[in-house]
C-alpha cells in the first residue's frame, strides 16, 4: 500500500515537471560605454531600447578615428553580483583579428556568437570602417544564456575592454539579469 502511494506521489511530481517547463529569462538592465581615448574612438550610439514588453534590444555604434585597424585586443570579464560584482568563471584576453579570421576557442566562439549576427564584424583585419551592434534582442540572448550555455540565476556584468597597440581605448559594460 505504501509502495503504491509513494509511486503515485512520484508520478505526480514527474508529470508536473513534464507539464510545467521550468525555464529562465534573460533581461538587459544597463549598458555603459566608456571612451578611454577620444582621439581614437567615440560612441555614436549606446543604449537599451524597450519597444514593448516582449521586444527589447541593445544598440552600440562606434566612430573610430584611427583607421585602418590592423591589430586589436579584447579583454572580456564576467562578473556576478554577490554583495557587489565579483569575478565569475570567465576572464580572458583575445586578439580581435584572430577572432575575425575565425580561429577561436569555444569560450571565445560563444561570446563572439552573442553579437556577430547583429553586427558588421564579418571580415578579417584590417578594419577600415566603424563598428556597430544593431538591435541585439533579448530573445536571442535568452536562447544563448538559458539553453545553449545555461547560466545560474542572478545579476551579471560582462565587461569588454578594447585595446589597440597595448593601450586601452574603450570599454563596454553590459548588465543583465537572469531570472
Amino acid at each position: 500500500m505504501t509502495a503504491i502511494k509513494s509511486f503515485s506521489q512520484i508520478s505526480v511530481i514527474l508529470l508536473a515537471c513534464a507539464v510545467f517547463d521550468v525555464s529562465c529569462k534573460f533581461e538587459f538592465t544597463n549598458l555603459k560605454c566608456t571612451t578611454l581615448e577620444r582621439e581614437f574612438v567615440e560612441f555614436d550610439k549606446c543604449f537599451l531600447k524597450s519597444y514593448n514588453r516582449t521586444y527589447k534590444y541593445l544598440t552600440v555604434s562606434t566612430n573610430i578615428h584611427v583607421l585602418p585597424l590592423n591589430s586589436a585586443t579584447v579583454h572580456t570579464q564576467v562578473f556576478k553580483r554577490l554583495n557587489g560584482y565579483k569575478p565569475f568563471l570567465f576572464n580572458f584576453t583575445t586578439n580581435a583579428c584572430v577572432i575575425l579570421a575565425g580561429k577561436m576557442n569555444p569560450t571565445t566562439r560563444f561570446f563572439f556568437g552573442l553579437i556577430s549576427p547583429y553586427s558588421n564584424l564579418n571580415h578579417s583585419c584590417p578594419y577600415d570602417h566603424d563598428v556597430f551592434v544593431e538591435k541585439l534582442p533579448i530573445s536571442f540572448m535568452n536562447e544563448k544564456f538559458t539553453r545553449v550555455l545555461p547560466f545560474p540565476e542572478g545579476e551579471y556584468c560582462v565587461k569588454n575592454k578594447f585595446s589597440y597597440r597595448g593601450t586601452p581605448r574603450a570599454e563596454i559594460a553590459v548588465y543583465a539579469r537572469i531570472f
